[in-house]
């Protein structure tokens, strides 16, 4: 029987339809291993709890989809003994325009827990290969167009991989999403024209779209000139001339941040203690480099922000349950944890031939995964700056011993915002979307 799921606003999303759902591990039941307690007021934050059997990189995953959904956790308690996990996590959302699914979001998380599957929602904790389909829009453009599409893309679950953005001389536009469903029911006809209908309902009865089966799609990947490849993938923020004008002081702070060690409070266990700068992927930020450098965390507290600034205790160890005492694994971890933590997304804008091109960039994680949200973002803050979007492309580049999600914007000129040979144009759009992405 499918779980009817309902979210009151001041009350647990919690999943319904006659005894209890199924049960789980340690006497905890599938309905009770994501509670979620929405917030009563409007800035109230609401609160998320997991609890269900561990898994490696669990707090990672949990952490991505809180974030792919809108939401910034503003405070977090995590605990674990390797076996089973108890996550709590305050969260808001990153702006007041975005409308929570909640229903999905806790359908989501319930799916990433191990052991437990979710009827008519997808596994996402075993390995799987998702349908591609390519979504076609053609639309009369204007500006803000590419950023509506997305948001109604974004409030259906539905995954953006790749799109191609092309200008017609008539004025329309062709967009194309390579796209996956986080709910895997995109080959149903219903499913399809929900989307369909969602769109007509927020671009205008002008615009005209359909749904195909994408098979054999692949990432695309991105090319870039070795210099800008330097300066784009480099470690630290500059003054560069790609930047065009000195960093602002609150983007100084990005240069401030303290991580430290102490193997003397625990026994089986090295505290690991953070402070920098905040930003909405933050908490996301730190457990993916965990992940990715095989450090299990045990137990951790994320607290709320001081001036701008956040503190985070992790109790870590090695994946061999041994503490991390070697001062060379500590300094490359703290290295890493700051170029991560501080530095996540690279921005900047490059002239290509007569044109202007917004480039965009993110690590992926070592699983695949990129991060969430970040088109979204990119083309919100265009459109704020009413600035148009010639073409999009998303694509992935390795670099440094890594890959990169790449995300490239060839932006319109117009008289209101002169690009070409304004320095001062391109900085604003610069700092305007960093300051996006990082949630300020």
């Amino acid at each position: 029987m499918p779980f009817d799921f309902e979210a009151t606003r001041g009350g647990g999303v919690r999943s319904g339809g006659g005894g209890g759902g199924g049960g789980g591990e340690m006497g905890v039941a599938m309905e009770d291993a994501v509670v979620i307690q929405v917030g009563k007021r409007p800035g109230e934050p609401s609160v998320i709890t997991v609890n269900c059997p561990d898994e490696t990189g669990l707090g990672c995953d949990i952490c991505h989809s809180i974030l792919e959904f809108g939401l910034c956790i503003s405070r977090g308690d995590v605990s674990t003994d390797g076996q089973w996990c108890y996550l709590v996590y305050y969260v808001i959302p990153c702006s007041n325009s975005i409308n929570i699914q909640w229903t999905n979001l806790k359908n989501r998380l319930l799916s990433l827990c191990p052991t437990f599957v979710i009827p008519f929602y997808p596994d996402l904790s075993r390995p799987r290969t998702s349908q591609f389909y390519l979504l076609k829009l053609f639309s009369p453009d204007r500006k803000g167009l590419l950023h509506d599409a997305t948001q109604v893309l974004s409030e259906l679950d539905l995954v953006i991989h790749r799109v191609k953005v092309s200008t017609t001389p008539d004025g329309r536009v062709l967009d194309l999403f390579f796209i996956t469903d986080g709910m895997e029911q995109l080959h149903l006809k219903s499913r399809q024209e929900e989307t369909i209908n969602r769109l007509t309902d927020a671009l205008g009865p002008c615009v005209s779209s359909e749904i195909l089966p994408a098979e054999g799609f692949q990432q695309g990947f991105s090319s870039l000139s070795n210099e800008i490849t330097e300066e784009l993938f480099k470690s630290e923020l500059s003054d560069s001339e790609f930047c065009s004008l000195p960093l602002s002081p609150d983007m100084k702070k990005l240069k401030k941040a303290n991580v430290s060690f102490d193997n003397s409070l625990s026994p089986v266990h090295t505290l690991l203690q953070i402070n920098c700068v905040d930003q909405k992927g933050l908490l996301y930020d730190i457990l993916r480099t965990m992940k990715d450098c095989n450090i299990q965390v045990n137990y951790g507290r994320f607290m709320k922000d001081k001036k701008g600034f956040r503190e985070v205790d992790l109790f870590i160890k090695q994946t061999d349950s041994k503490k991390v005492i070697d001062h060379q694994k500590q300094d490359s971890l703290s290295s890493r944890l700051k170029s991560e933590m501080l530095h996540p997304l690279r921005v900047m804008i490059v002239s290509r031939g007569p044109d202007t091109e917004l480039l965009v960039a993110n690590p992926v994680e070592l699983s695949g995964k990129g991060r969430p949200r970040v088109f979204y973002d990119v083309t919100l803050a265009l459109k704020l700056l009413g600035v148009c979007i010639f073409s999009a492309e998303i694509g992935r580049q390795s670099a440094g011993e890594r890959q990169w999600e790449v995300y490239r914007f060839l932006l319109d000129e117009s008289h209101e915002f002169p690009l070409t040979n304004s320095k001062t144009n391109r900085n604003h759009i610069v700092d305007r979307v960093r300051r996006t992405l990082m949630g300020w």
